[in-house]
């Protein structure tokens, strides 16, 4: 079982883990490490259980919201999820029972009236120009 030595708040510290477990133990003991960095800013030296104390309670609360915000994004994602498929059974649906659209025809009588009375313009024009 490796054994690594850590730095939390400027101190040291030894701890073993599990074989491969190195990386995930460097990183957890760095979040630690810069939260305790803070507190160390803020209020200077403290004892060691204290300062790993308020380290871990920040890292936790941290971890507390960001579980809070995925569970959130993940609710949203579940209504995105349920609307899409609203959508896309309207979208089938449109597709199986297309919408007849239907476009008023001109009658003939009007195609007949409106002939008569190009007619009747272009012979009033003719004779105004043989009157002219």
């Amino acid at each position: 079982m490796p054994e690594l030595k850590i730095t939390i708040g400027e101190r040291d510290f030894a701890v073993a883990c599990a074989q491969g477990e190195e990386h995930f133990l460097q990183a957890a003991s760095a979040l630690l490490d810069a939260e305790a960095a803070v507190l160390l800013g803020q209020i200077g030296r403290m004892p060691e259980t204290r300062m790993l104390l308020m380290a871990g309670l920040m890292v936790a609360d941290k971890a507390a919201g960001t579980g809070d915000r995925l569970r959130r994004l993940q609710a949203e994602l579940e209504a995105a999820q349920g609307q899409i498929a609203a959508l896309e059974a309207a979208l089938a649906d449109a597709r199986a029972h297309p919408v007849e659209v239907e476009v008023p025809v001109v009658p003939h009588e009007v195609f007949d009236t409106l002939a008569e009375i190009a007619a009747r313009a272009e012979a009033m024009a003719d004779a105004i120009e043989e009157n002219a």
